[in-house]
């Protein structure tokens, strides 16, 4: 398996899971949005919150591992998270800009700045408690991926409550079918 092809595919997945929750999600109305429904972070809209939160500080983190990361930088017009909880937009609206923008960063930033040789290193940086860690930095992208696809999970359970079907959500529709006709 070729990792940065690997990866480039999950920002795919990434890209279209996040549009398929985002397009379920407005068809609640925003009192629906911000219910909470007993979820980790709450609501829909708390819990779309925390992955864009934690999307950013890892983020944040990643741009770090190289110079070559100059698309990341763009991220610093964001709002800096400051707690794993932290509604960064109350509006779904403004979530969405945000969302789209950020998605399309990460899937630039791996097909035209990330190289093989970066997953070969570790990453040091400190964590949202301020402890310094040092690890691989291709375990760290597996999770940040892992991460999005865990509370998207969450979200697409919470609109099923709602009777709103997200659509298939399954990563076999990225990965390419090796059978040529």
């Amino acid at each position: 398996m070729d990792l940065r092809n690997h990866f480039i595919l999950m920002a795919d997945y990434n890209l279209r899971m996040n549009d398929q929750v985002y397009d379920a999600s407005s068809k609640l109305d925003a009192e629906k949005l911000r219910a909470d429904d007993g979820a980790f972070f709450g609501s829909v809209l708390g819990t779309l919150n925390h992955i864009l939160v934690g999307d950013l500080l890892w983020l944040s983190r990643f741009a770090l591992h190289s110079d070559r990361y100059q698309s990341l930088n763009s991220l610093s017009a964001l709002p800096k998270p400051k707690a794993l909880d932290e509604t960064l937009y109350p509006e779904l609206a403004l979530l969405v800009k945000a969302r789209k923008f950020v998605d399309k960063t990460i899937r630039q930033w791996l097909d035209e700045e990330i190289r093989t040789d970066d997953f070969n290193r570790s990453l040091v940086y400190a964590n949202s408690k301020g402890v310094v860690c040092e690890r691989d930095f291709c375990e760290l992208l597996s999770h940040f991926f892992n991460h999005q696809t865990h509370h998207r999970g969450q979200v697409s359970t919470l609109l099923h409550q709602q009777n709103i079907d997200v659509g298939v959500t399954d990563l076999l529709i990225e990965i390419p079918d090796l059978i040529k006709d």
